[in-house]
């Protein structure tokens, strides 16, 4: 068994509402990430349709509808899993959601976000009630959006299931920075698990993506970090690591 497994992060500029280039983009990411051995690639939140649209909503589609038959035919044909943000329709209600397959096109994990950020966000979208993890490889591995990588009770709860990755698609602009320099690594580094970040680029609106996707261990460490343009980032990370160089927060934390 190998010691490491490798993950992908498309980092790409929103497709505004056209699916068609959606797809397209997201193809060829994935078929690049599989012909480099990554076993899972992530998308950025709400890639389908695209984050700041007006049509967001309109456009959203039922769990397993035509968006889900196309990534699972295409993590097949790619031999890559794939994470990508969409919305979806539920009824009545709409989610920022995301879903995940595994390379053999099966769905693997799906989730609701749970912290909406902002007044659009809250007007637009009802809230997650819950987490979702899957096995990756032997990983045990969840899911998150965006602002929910903020708030480390979230990242606590997953650690104490035994979660040892977070993939995260997110949609973070200008002036928010900090959440992939500093914000990712540190509850990577306090709460023992590898989180894989995946942003968008350029600018959609009056948003202006910064970029900045990031792969941070449990030391801390960043692994593998884009810059400000369109990335393919691929990186490996280990299965295991020294426990001397581990946080021990959990164990040591007094309640008073």
């Amino acid at each position: 068994m190998d010691n490491t497994y490798r993950i992908a992060l498309w980092q790409g500029p929103s497709p505004c509402s056209d699916i068609k280039a959606a797809f397209a983009s997201l193809g060829q990411a994935m078929r690049a990430a599989g012909a480099m051995g990554a076993k899972m690639l992530v998308a950025p939140e709400l890639y389908l349709p695209g984050y700041n649209q007006d049509s967001v909503t309109d456009l959203a589609q039922e769990r397993g509808g035509e968006w889900h038959a196309r990534l699972s035919a295409m993590a097949m044909a790619a031999g890559c899993g794939v994470v990508v943000g969409y919305a979806e329709r539920d009824g009545a209600a709409r989610y920022n959601s995301a879903v995940a397959f595994s390379a053999e096109g099966v769905e693997v994990a799906h989730y609701r976000k749970i912290q909406l950020f902002g007044p659009r966000e809250k007007r637009l979208f009802a809230p997650g009630d819950g987490y979702a993890t899957f096995d990756l490889g032997g990983v045990k591995t969840a899911l998150l959006i965006c602002y929910d990588i903020e708030f480390a009770p979230h990242i606590a709860a997953l650690a104490a299931q035994g979660v040892k990755l977070i993939l995260c698609p997110t949609a973070c602009p200008v002036p928010y920075n900090y959440v992939s320099r500093v914000t990712v690594p540190a509850h990577a580094a306090n709460h023992g698990l590898t989180i894989a970040y995946a942003n968008y680029c350029g600018v959609e609106g009056d948003c202006d993506y910064f970029g900045l996707s990031v792969i941070a261990n449990p030391y801390g460490e960043i692994v593998a970090q884009a810059g400000a343009g369109p990335t393919l980032l691929v990186a490996d990370v280990p299965l295991a690591f020294d426990a001397t160089r581990l946080s021990t927060q959990a164990q040591d934390f007094r309640v008073i």
